[in-house]
């Protein structure tokens, strides 16, 4: 069961499947977990990233050359859960690579590799309402984006969200940031007004201090191109068996800035 209802704030990382390589994937996870990671979210590439800043749109990249893809992210979802990997995962993908397999298979993937969560960026509320269905009948959380909309629409994208509300802090694409615009802070407190899952802030969340902002006033943050920048520095490391250990351990030391640092109050 999805559940991230508890008395820590929320640390949610992204890291994209198979980059630099589907094995170093599941170690990466293993790392996050071990860096107080509440659940992590595993990115399918996509050869048309919308949502997606530079630093994701290369990543994406180099797994598509080694020929990961949605079936082998699932896969990698399921081999994470049998080698130690204890926390929710989520499969963030577009809506594409879902449509290109029959919906029955689709989830029937989902449930054979214990996937938890599922975030599509780029389906409109207004299409998702099969999805949405199947989700509930397997008991996956259905992950909500949500942006600064009206009050009307904001209230039944919180009303249907599943696990957590995924608040989006920039327009725009994904990416490290170093200011927020001051109306996202109001923004995020009306998300909360009206959700009752837990509200965790993206897109831009670079630093301790961005860390320490968001958690006053949502239920913690998701970190993706920070940490996908962190793999890329690391990559050289990573896939040399030699020095792989010590990169893992710069890894989980990096997303440790990110860790949950505050009780709910």
């Amino acid at each position: 069961m999805f559940n991230l209802h508890d008395s820590e704030k929320l640390f949610i990382p992204f890291i994209t499947a198979g980059d630099p390589l589907p094995d170093i994937s599941v170690e990466l996870a293993k790392s996050l977990q071990n860096a107080g990671a509440s659940a992590l979210e595993i990115g399918v590439p996509y050869t048309d990233p919308l949502a997606d800043g530079p630093v994701i749109q290369r990543a994406s990249k180099r797994a598509l050359e080694n020929g990961m893809n949605i079936v082998k992210a699932i896969e990698l979802g399921g081999k994470m859960k049998k080698n130690g990997v204890h926390i929710p995962i989520i499969l963030f993908t577009y809506y594409n690579p879902v449509l290109q397999l029959e919906k029955e298979h689709f989830f029937a993937l989902l449930r054979e590799n214990d996937i938890d969560g599922l975030l599509v960026p780029d389906l409109p509320l207004e299409e998702s309402a099969l999805l949405q269905k199947a989700c509930k009948k397997e008991n996956i959380a259905y992950i909500s984006l949500v942006a600064p909309t009206s009050e009307n629409r904001l209230k039944i994208i919180t009303e249907q969200a599943g696990g957590f509300v995924y608040c989006v802090s920039s327009l725009g694409v994904t990416g490290v940031r170093r200011e927020f615009d001051p109306s996202v802070y109001s923004f995020i407190r009306k998300v909360k007004e009206f959700s009752s899952v837990p509200v965790a802030v993206g897109f831009g969340i670079s630093s301790r201090r961005q860390v320490e902002e968001m958690n006053e006033i949502s239920d913690g943050v998701v970190v993706g191109s920070a940490l996908v920048k962190k793999v890329e520095e690391l990559e050289t490391k990573l896939v040399n068996p030699g020095t792989r250990a010590d990169a893992l351990l710069e890894f989980e030391d990096y997303a440790k800035t990110f860790g949950r640092l505050y009780s709910v109050k």
